[in-house]
């Protein structure tokens, strides 16, 4: 009894405490303070963002167009519908997944763009594809014993940038996110509104491709 009446929480809303919970515990106050002054408009603030993400969102367009310029223009337009979008930051996901979220969409409606325009991408193969773990990994040998050597990897990486971005997609995007980029099937599913079962499916059809154009190498 509180206050001469009995208090009762059904399943669904101890759930949703319990998820409140999670995610308050889960993000430092630094960050919470931090995501405050964005909401408040500090430009300190957004500068430090930038600052922080600007890299890594760059780096993760690079990977989705092939196109560095046009990952430089894409990376300029996430942080200014971050700006426009960041009083409705609800906080169920990190900032960074938050800001790849925008990133992937900047770039799909991109695409979208050039192609109702009969335009083609000019892809450069130049940017490097990074570190990864898994299938993505596999491909790529990493080896310092000498020129030969170092031409082979070149190669090798020249062929997975190309193998990468001749994928649907859907299957690079889930690739890039999870064998490049380090998230968990969950912050993707998050990041790109489908189900777990979505994004392992993804997962697992664009490594076949990549395996089946990358034969021999």
């Amino acid at each position: 009894m509180l206050f001469g009446k009995s208090l009762t929480i059904d399943d669904n809303e101890l759930e949703q405490v319990a998820s409140a919970a999670r995610i308050g515990s889960a993000r430092p106050f630094a960050e919470i303070e931090f995501i405050e002054k964005l909401k408040s408009g500090d430009p300190e603030a957004f500068d430090e963002l930038v600052t922080r993400y600007s890299g890594d969102i760059f780096a993760l367009l690079c990977r989705l167009t092939g196109d560095a310029d046009e990952a430089g223009d894409l990376t300029q337009d996430t942080f200014i519908r971050a700006l426009k979008a960041i009083g409705g930051f609800r906080g169920d996901s990190g900032l960074k997944t938050w800001l790849f979220r925008i990133a992937v969409n900047e770039s799909r409606n991109r695409f979208r763009w050039w192609k109702r325009r009969f335009r083609s991408q000019t892809l450069s193969l130049d940017q490097p594809i990074g570190d990864s773990d898994n299938a993505v990994h596999e491909t790529i040998a990493s080896s310092t014993a000498g020129p030969e050597e170092d031409a082979l990897r070149r190669e090798r990486e020249h062929l997975l940038r190309q193998a990468l971005l001749a994928l649907p997609d859907a299957y690079r995007e889930a690739v890039v996110l999870f064998d490049i980029e380090g998230f968990t099937y969950e912050q993707i599913s998050k990041m790109l509104e489908v189900s777990l079962g979505t994004v392992k499916s993804r997962i697992s059809r664009g490594r076949e491709e990549l395996r089946k154009r990358l034969k021999g190498f």
